[in-house]
């Protein structure tokens, strides 16, 4: 028997699995790049350099695509100039600099590089699709009715990616307010995981923290390593 790879699974659920056909509060569009002929071939790309085989992963969870990240190369957290100059991937996009992006390599950076980080950690966003209003990224707890409205996608989000192959001792979740909040009460109910880990969100350190990056790089390689180690 053949066991289709990681890569497989991750590319024919967001590629021809996911549809842009959410039904979402007035006022909210969603965020669908899968559609786009040069977005497809950046993550055909991306995954199958990275992730071609069967091994468990442990899981990082972010909140949702945003629209020069994701929603430009469809690689959670990996902007058009993180994906030329960190992974090698050449594309047609522009690359203007992203500031989530700029601090996760910094991390994947200190675990070793794209290569050695992603044979043990898998990025994903707990909702899969994002979302905007008024032309600027909307966040799924942003609206009560939006989160609501979407709660059973995260949920289905969740089952169909833990079956690509996943450690499921510790989920890092990248936020450590609402995206941290939610998933944990969503983790106690459904059993996922043993233990879900708050790290700070990227941005937020970004645009705030900026002054204690190396304090905040410092607790996001020491809690990976804690997940890698199982405890």
């Amino acid at each position: 028997m053949i066991h289709k790879t990681f890569a497989h699974h991750t590319l024919q659920y967001h590629l021809h699995t996911l549809l842009p056909n959410w039904k979402l509060p007035k006022g909210v569009d969603l965020i669908y790049p899968f559609a786009g002929e040069d977005t497809r071939a950046c993550m055909t790309a991306f995954y199958e350099k990275y992730f071609n085989d069967t091994n468990d992963r442990i899981f990082v969870a972010g909140i949702n695509p945003g629209r020069f990240g994701a929603g430009v190369t469809g690689v959670p957290f990996t902007g058009p100039k993180k994906l030329r100059e960190e992974c090698g991937i050449d594309h047609g996009f522009t690359s203007r600099p992203e500031l989530s992006a700029d601090f996760i390599y910094r991390w994947v950076n200190e675990m070793g590089g794209p290569e050695a980080f992603y044979q043990d950690f898998y990025i994903m966003n707990a909702c899969p699709l994002g979302f905007t209003k008024n032309g600027k990224n909307y966040n799924y707890y942003d609206d009560k009715k939006l989160e609501k409205a979407v709660r059973p996608r995260i949920i289905a989000n969740f089952k169909a990616q833990l079956a690509f192959g996943c450690r499921r001792d510790f989920l890092l979740c990248l936020g450590t307010g609402k995206n941290y909040k939610f998933l944990k009460a969503l983790n106690d109910e459904q059993g996922w995981f043993g233990e879900v880990i708050p790290l700070s969100h990227p941005r937020y350190v970004m645009q705030y923290k900026r002054k204690s990056l190396d304090v905040y790089l410092a607790d996001f390689v020491a809690k990976s390593e804690r997940a890698l180690s199982g405890g």
